[in-house]
């Protein structure tokens, strides 16, 4: 059975990791391969911890090209899902205590809480996909579970 592998994340999120693999392979690497080169002339590769250091880094930023190339891969952006709750939309809801709160909901690969961005796979973004203003959502999140009405979605 195939399983599927896209990833459905905004626009601006795509963009972002465009841009931060062009900066990962034009500047990281050539930084990490000039390391390399300056620890290499050091004479002893056995016990240089400089050259060592630089290897791991290498491994570390082919990691991330890799996985930042698989996922814009297989991305694709998220579609307008008009007065439904979706991926790439901002949403402000009203907790049981009467705080409001906004959140944007965004793929697993752009989650930033600091802005309020929240993974549509995290409880809150899971149990808000799909509803509308007006609706009640249950949402289990670690310690208890919280009804959440959606008082806007744009």
């Amino acid at each position: 059975m195939a399983m599927n592998k896209s990833v459905t994340m905004t626009a601006d999120g795509k963009r972002e990791l465009e841009e931060k693999l062009v900066h990962l392979k034009t500047v990281n690497r050539p930084e990490i391969a000039h390391k390399i080169g300056r620890a290499a002339d050091d004479g002893d590769l056995s016990e240089n911890g400089a050259y060592h250091q630089a290897k791991e880094d290498q491994a570390r930023l082919e990691g991330q090209i890799a996985e930042l190339e698989f996922v814009l891969r297989n991305a694709v952006v998220a579609r307008d899902t008009g007065d439904r709750v979706g991926i790439g939309k901002t949403v402000t809801v009203e907790d049981e205590n009467g705080k409001e709160r906004t959140y944007r909901l965004v793929s697993s690969h752009e989650v930033n809480t600091v802005l309020g961005y929240i993974s549509d796979q995290s409880p809150i973004g899971a149990a808000l996909m799909g509803a509308r203003m007006g609706e009640s959502v249950q949402a289990e999140t670690p310690g208890r579970a919280r009804t959440l009405k959606i008082v806007s979605v744009r």
